[in-house]
């Protein structure tokens, strides 16, 4: 660990929240950690390298950054994007007055997240994804920045634990869905620990976990990430229904989509919850000429 960085403790949150006048707000999900622990296990989990650029997501008050600077090696630095002007506006003072001598190596942006990409966070791009993350806006925010930052190889992110476990699932279980099968395309990923309401302020009404990722190469298809994720919309658009019927829009009738799924070896019988990110690939692959309607598969 780096010396000279003094974390936040619950009074110094509440004191500086107290200062600034801002109250927390569920329109922005602001529940702060005030739990030092919960804070440097999240900044072990982003495992910060020589040379890493560790992108922070709603640093709020300071505490997760703090504890991502208690970890940085050598030539390491910090981008932390928030959106409340307040709380940006102040988190430059909490650095240089916590961990004076790391100062240099934070920049700090005034920006929504879903609007973030490689010219905003500048160069070196960053490697890292660490993030407290509100639940309502966990999944398009994970998939706009795998999307608009390539650079980004591994992250970790805390978001709500219903959440968690959707973004995790596996083909076959009851909570795979959209989220799951979008994520597969870019990176692995997994439950990394339970966290309780009690280490945040105002307490929330709900746990949340830590989900890591580690991006990996996406399955090799002709179709474009557009093509699959319009697939993918597609065949969990309505879940009960039959791949051949819930592809029946988006092939143009349910006899096109079951020369498709027929084409890309896929039962025209099963059901979109059964079937891996490569499967959904093939089937975009196998029907090439077809009238595909675009979307933005990042922010969904």
């Amino acid at each position: 660990m780096t010396a000279g960085v003094r974390l936040l403790s619950a009074g110094d949150i509440r004191g500086i929240a107290g200062r600034l006048g801002v109250r927390p707000t569920k329109k922005l999900g602001q529940n702060f950690v005030v739990e030092r622990g919960t804070v440097r296990q999240i900044a072990a989990l982003a495992g910060n390298r020589p040379g890493d650029v560790v992108l922070e997501v709603g640093p709020g008050l300071g505490s997760l950054t703090l504890a991502l600077l208690e970890a940085v090696t050598e030539a390491a630095r910090l981008v932390a994007v928030e959106i409340d002007q307040a709380l940006a506006a102040e988190l430059p003072n909490t650095i240089a007055d916590r961990a004076p001598g790391l100062a240099d190596r934070v920049t700090v942006l005034t920006a929504d997240a879903l609007a973030v990409g490689e010219r905003e966070t500048g160069t070196p791009a960053p490697t890292v994804l660490a993030a407290n993350l509100p639940y309502n806006v966990a999944v398009p925010v994970v998939l706009h920045l795998l999307a608009a930052l390539p650079s980004l190889r591994r992250g970790v992110v805390m978001v709500q634990a219903e959440v968690a476990d959707r973004m995790c699932a596996a083909p076959g279980s009851r909570v795979y869905g959209v989220p799951s099968a979008k994520l597969a395309w870019y990176a692995d990923v997994r439950l990394a620990g339970t966290v309780p309401r009690t280490v945040f302020w105002p307490v929330p009404n709900v746990d949340s976990k830590l989900v890591t990722f580690t991006r990996h190469a996406p399955p090799p298809t002709t179709a474009t990430r557009e093509e699959v994720f319009t697939v993918i919309d597609a065949a969990f658009g309505q879940r009960r229904k039959t791949l051949r019927a819930a592809l029946a829009t988006w092939a143009g009738s349910p006899a096109n989509a079951e020369a498709a799924l027929r084409a890309a070896g896929v039962d025209p019988g099963a059901r979109g919850e059964t079937l891996t990110i490569t499967e959904f690939a093939g089937i975009a692959a196998a029907a090439p000429r077809m009238k595909v309607p675009s979307v933005s598969p990042e922010r969904r």
